[in-house]
């Protein structure tokens, strides 16, 4: 039940970042100006809602989750610092312990990234299974070539309480 609970958890927090960044890549105009109005550069819209979008899909369907959670992490930080550290303001305090909450689901999300229902899992599964396989194959070629090995040395050199062919005389 832990683990539904947490893909749950994991897709709910992706759907901030796809829906954030789908409305960011929709509506780039309005988000250049409030980047602007920090003193930052134009032109980073569209990067930083695909950027938004693909990091919470890869978190969603469980792919390179560890990496993408702590890239979202920092960058979550970052939108804090920047946008919602006012103090004084009651929205801009909303919205810094909105983005802290979010953050510590980053981290859980990066603690526990290695769970079932994800691709990172599937990946590491299959590895498993394919790391074990090889090891029996070259388990199986060793017992062989010491089987063929024990053979040779008999050819050479029979046991001594081995029956020895009759030789005939004539």
């Amino acid at each position: 039940m832990s683990t539904i609970a947490a893909v749950i958890g994991r897709i709910l927090i992706a759907s901030i970042f796809i829906a954030m960044g789908a409305g960011i890549i929709s509506d780039p105009a309005r988000f250049e100006q409030t980047i602007t109005s920090v003193g930052m550069p134009a032109g980073l819209a569209l990067p930083v809602g695909a950027f938004e979008v693909i990091a919470g899909l890869c978190i969603a369907l469980g792919l390179m989750t560890r990496l993408m959670a702590i890239l979202l992490f920092v960058f979550v930080g970052l939108v804090a610092l920047m946008f919602h550290f006012r103090p004084g303001s009651p929205e801009a305090l909303t919205m810094l312990l909105f983005d802290l909450a979010i953050m510590g689901g980053l981290l859980m999300i990066f603690a526990h990234s290695q769970m079932w229902w994800s691709v990172d899992a599937m990946r590491r599964d299959r590895r498993g299974e394919r790391l074990a396989r090889e090891a029996e194959e070259r388990a199986h070629a060793a017992e062989l070539r010491a089987a063929h090995a024990e053979g040779a040395a008999e050819a050479l050199h029979p046991p001594r309480d081995a029956p020895r062919p009759r030789r005939r005389w004539w």
